[in-house]
Formats: structure tokens, sequence, C-alpha cells
């Protein structure tokens, strides 16, 4: 007699309570990377300083039609965002870790911040004092300015004989160069110095326009005065 009242209420159920229904298969779509956009995608203008000078030159209207690439994950209209910063870190990182990288490049900072608030407590006259940069962000962008080359030697064959020609060298490769110079000479330590440390001391003698990295571009601007007598063969 109870069964056949159960079966009787759920026959008097919706249909929609005793259909069973099917499993849903939840599908993880995967946007391409912006490297992989066509020519005609332009790259995002995220930074508000870029898009106000958009509106100010009346320029946003004609790109208002034109597609976008979608920004990455790195790329923010933060305040905190800096894309030297965030070079530097790709440059630093290895096997994808980018976490270990900022935490590496963060120490470096914190250690060129200690490092020159103790030289600020040091000096002795405010004229001393005004003179000492706080901001490790700003120190990186000097120590990075102070290493970049400004020519190169390319090597040119001619008549069965490779000259090292001096020619200029693009603002792209310059930062590279700059970056990497300062990367070598901070793996170039001994094992009982650690990372961090040793790059906040590259920064500082390169942002002095001292030390090893500032010393390689020099001697390759000397080398590249040397080889001014194969320069034509940049055009033969």
């Amino acid at each position: 007699m109870n069964l056949s009242k159960n079966i009787a209420i759920i026959c008097k159920l919706p249909s929609h309570l005793t259909k069973v229904r099917p499993a849903v298969i939840v599908q993880t779509r995967f946007y391409p990377r912006p490297t992989s956009f066509p020519d005609y995608f332009q790259n995002p203008i995220f930074r508000k300083e870029d898009q106000a000078t958009l509106v100010e030159s009346n320029e946003l209207s004609k790109i208002a039609t034109v597609p976008v690439k979608p920004p990455t994950v790195a790329e923010t209209s933060s305040v905190y965002y800096d894309p030297l910063v965030n070079k530097v870190i790709n440059h630093v990182m290895k096997m994808g870790n980018k976490k270990l990288a900022r935490s590496l490049v963060e120490k470096a900072f914190e250690n060129i911040k200690r490092t020159q608030i103790e030289r600020y407590h040091l000096a002795k006259t405010p004229e001393e004092k005004a003179k000492i940069e706080l901001n490790p962000r700003d120190i990186l962008h000097r120590a990075v300015d102070n290493s970049k080359p400004l020519l190169q030697l390319l090597p040119i064959k001619r008549g069965g004989i490779t000259y090292q020609v001096p020619g200029p060298i693009t603002e792209k490769r310059s930062l590279f160069m700059a970056i990497k110079w300062l990367l070598e000479a901070t793996n170039d330590k001994e094992r009982t110095v650690h990372f961090p440390e040793q790059f906040a001391w590259e920064l500082l003698d390169a942002a002095n326009n001292t030390g090893k990295v500032v010393k390689r571009k020099q001697d390759l601007h000397r080398l590249c005065e040397a080889n001014r007598a194969y320069a034509h063969y940049r055009w033969q």
C-alpha cells in the first residue's frame, strides 16, 4: 500500500523534476597568443597616460574601429606597473618560474633601498643627501641608460676576409644588450654571494657610471673607434 502511494506521488510530480538531465561538459576556450594575431591587429593601449595623449591629439577616433589584441597578464594600468622592471623580470626568469624571478628582483630592490638609506643617513650635508637616489626603480632606469651601447660591430665578409664593421644600433637591441650585460655581470660572482646582492651592486655601480658593465660598453665603443676604417664596407 505504501509502495503504491509512493508511485502515485512520483507520477504527480512535474516532468522537469523526474527527467534525468544529461551531464554538462565544460569546455575551456583557448585564446591564441598575441603573436599569432594578424598584422592589422593593434597592440592594446592600457596606460592611462597614453590614452590621455590620444584624446588630446584627436587620434582616438582613428583607431576606434581597429581590432585590438587582448592584453597579457602583466599589462595593467596600475601606477606600480613599470615596463622596464617587467622586462628585467622576464630576462631573469628561467624555466617559466616567474614568481621566483620576481622575488629575486624585489629582493635586489630591497638591498638597493637599504644601501641607499644607509648612505643617506651617513651624508653630512643636505647637498650630499639630495644627490642620493632612494627609489630603486629610478636607479634601475639610470643603470640601464648608462649601460646602453651606442654602436655595435657587424661581421661583414669582403674578399674572403671577415671584417668587424662598426655601425649604429637600434634602441631595442641596445636595451637588450644592456640588460644582458647586467645579468651576465651578476652571474659572474662567487658562490657565497647570492643573486639579489650581486644584482643590487651591479645596478648601483652602473647607475654611478662605473663597474664592469660600463667598462664593457666603453671597450665596445673603443673597438668601434679602432675599426672605423672598415665603416665603408657597410654600403658595399
